[in-house]
């Protein structure tokens, strides 16, 4: 598995399983699978209500003889009213994970109390708690903002990233500090665009023959080879295999430019507010 080095030097897989809707104990079972097909990089949130599936998948492989070290994992937080708050939070999740460290927590999204959380958050950062620490669905103009009170720079900004939301002025502004864009749904929830799905495209399609891999391969290859983190969410381990044999290719320029070419810089999702 290919990693990126975040701006703390802490290390993390290119490419993880998103966990948004995998509850209970079939969401158990898709996260042991995704274990099973090798998937270390996992992403959850207090808003998914599956930290503690999350966990005890997590559990359950380090008893089966996987080394904690071997996997990162991320969860979120939903709104704190105060920093006090926002402490109690980060204590119920890693109770709820039942993990005594997380490699990375993010804000959920830019709430009006983002950077009494943030403190917080780096109280637990400085104790070795978590080991990186970031934001999430930050648009540009949010993030520039943030950062001036930030003592440590968010590791990670996790957002709507795909073929038509590029990011590449959030992508652009965060470039002087480091902080490295994860992408949400990089393949748009299989929305259709121009009555079309974007895995239906047929220029994509076309460019995934030429390589013998599919339409969704080809973006997530897209995506990691500008150092673009990706977690694609599934519960078929068909998909979770297909997801992530995507490191015996390379896209030509050309593609590459055809894919570029596809950004509108518009959000496909009417609760974001980049």
């Amino acid at each position: 598995m290919q990693t990126l080095t975040l701006n703390n030097g802490i290390t993390m897989p290119i490419l993880g399983l998103g966990t948004y809707t995998l509850t209970g104990r079939a969401g158990k079972k898709a996260m042991s699978e995704a274990i099973e097909v090798g998937y270390r990089l996992f992403d959850s949130a207090q808003m998914y209500r599956n930290e503690s599936e999350l966990g005890a998948a997590i559990n359950n492989a380090i008893k089966g003889g996987i080394k904690r070290e071997e996997f990162f994992i991320q969860t979120k937080l939903l709104e704190s009213s105060s920093e006090e708050e926002a402490k109690r939070s980060i204590e119920k999740s890693l109770k709820v994970l039942n993990l005594s460290y997380l490699d990375s927590l993010l804000i959920h999204m830019p709430y009006a109390q983002s950077k009494a959380m943030y403190r917080a958050m780096e109280g637990f950062y400085r104790q070795g708690i978590l080991k990186s620490i970031g934001i999430s669905n930050f648009g540009a103009k949010a993030y520039n903002e943030f950062i001036k009170t930030c003592e440590i720079i968010p590791a990670i900004n996790q957002c709507e990233t795909h073929l038509l939301m590029q990011q590449k002025p959030l992508r652009e502004a965060m470039k002087a500090k480091g902080t490295l864009l994860q992408s949400w749904s990089p393949f748009i929830a299989g929305k259709n665009i121009a009555r079309c799905p974007i895995l239906e495209n047929p220029t994509l399609v076309s460019i995934a023959q030429k390589y013998n891999k599919t339409p969704a391969q080809v973006i997530l290859r897209y995506f990691i080879e500008q150092g673009i983190s990706v977690i694609p969410k599934t519960s078929k381990k068909h998909r979770m295999v297909e997801n992530i044999n995507i490191f015996d290719f390379s896209l030509s320029p050309k593609d590459m430019e055809f894919l570029n070419g596809l950004d509108t810089n518009k959000s496909l999702f009417s609760w974001t507010n980049y």
